[in-house]
């Protein structure tokens, strides 16, 4: 059997993707790598942002998404481990060995944020500890909040929270912090952010919810307890994009180069959602891709290239 379309990945993007390739008749079937549908959205406590669908748990968002997405298309369990075109068509290849063939392929498997790897992090993860001070920042209003990393992205998280919480603490393992200078200077001039470098987190420490944190001073080894309610960790994202490396256009940090209709540099090939070279990356702008996505197979499969 040759799909119209194979969908990698069964978070936001290609939920969304699978819907409207449904209602657009085509012949679909999304791969999900694990059995379980949502990437990381199912590890997000609560969704306030999602318009129209405030204050719901991830889970239960994304179970409502595979609700309304699983009669449009087929389902199955796998891996994506290569994929490979010739005379106009996709062979998939799973990590079990099975082989799928697609005339065109949208990869929306997503992107996962670094972790630090210490106590506490998978514990509290949706109960005090987050990856997107957008996503969750509103929960900490008037609160005490720390943001580990100290590239742009932990700047600018410190900056978006310090609006929104009560003192907020940057945390990083150098004295210095690499940021663009611009977003240093703001975080010395906003009054209720403190820089604290040359520091390592150790442990993330609560009960039911967090409720402080460790750390240590990496010269004198000098521990230290920070009492605060959230922990916002930004030290970078990794893009699930191996099985394209080789043959869609990656740039260096490792993002698939893609417009809003998600075309790559290969004919047929699309890429939806957190693995997409863009700005913004939220739920919603997941299921904008998904949908764009469709209307870009649709035109590729109607004009025959």
């Amino acid at each position: 059997m040759v799909y119209d379309v194979v969908i990698a990945g069964g978070g936001a993007a290609g939920l969304s993707a699978a819907l409207y390739a449904g209602r657009a008749r085509l012949k679909a079937l999304v791969i999900e790598k694990y059995n379980i549908t949502g990437s990381q959205i199912i590890y997000t406590n609560e969704v306030d942002n999602y318009l129209g669908i405030p204050s719901v748990s991830g889970f239960e968002l994304v179970s409502k998404f595979k609700e309304h997405a699983i009669n449009e298309a087929e389902f199955t369990e796998g891996e994506v481990s290569g994929i490979t075109k010739a005379d106009g068509i996709f062979n998939l290849k799973l990590a079990d060995g099975t082989e799928i063939k697609s005339k065109t392929v949208i990869i929306a498997t997503g992107a996962i944020h670094n972790k630090l790897g210490i106590k506490g992090e998978e514990e509290f993860t949706g109960k005090g500890v987050s990856y997107c001070a957008t996503c969750d920042g509103a929960f900490y209003k008037g609160k005490n909040a720390v943001v580990a990393g100290g590239g742009d992205t932990a700047l600018s998280e410190a900056l978006y929270l310090s609006n929104i919480c009560n003192k907020v603490y940057l945390l990083h393992r150098r004295n210095e912090l690499r940021g663009s200078k611009i977003y240093q200077d703001k975080i010395k001039s906003t009054e209720n952010i403190e820089f604290i470098g040359n520091v390592i987190i150790d442990e993330i420490k609560g009960e039911e919810k967090v409720s402080s944190i460790a750390y240590h001073n990496k010269t004198d080894n000098t521990q230290a307890v920070l009492p605060v309610n959230g922990v916002f960790i930004a030290i970078g994202m990794k893009p699930d994009t191996d099985m394209l490396k080789g043959l869609a256009d990656i740039d260096g940090y490792g993002y698939v180069i893609a417009g809003e209709d998600g075309r790559t540099n290969i004919s047929g090939l699309f890429v939806a959602g957190d693995i997409r070279q863009k700005k913004l990356r939220q739920l919603i702008t997941a299921v904008s891709d998904g949908a764009n996505c469709i209307a870009s197979v649709e035109e590729y499969l109607n004009k025959g290239k």
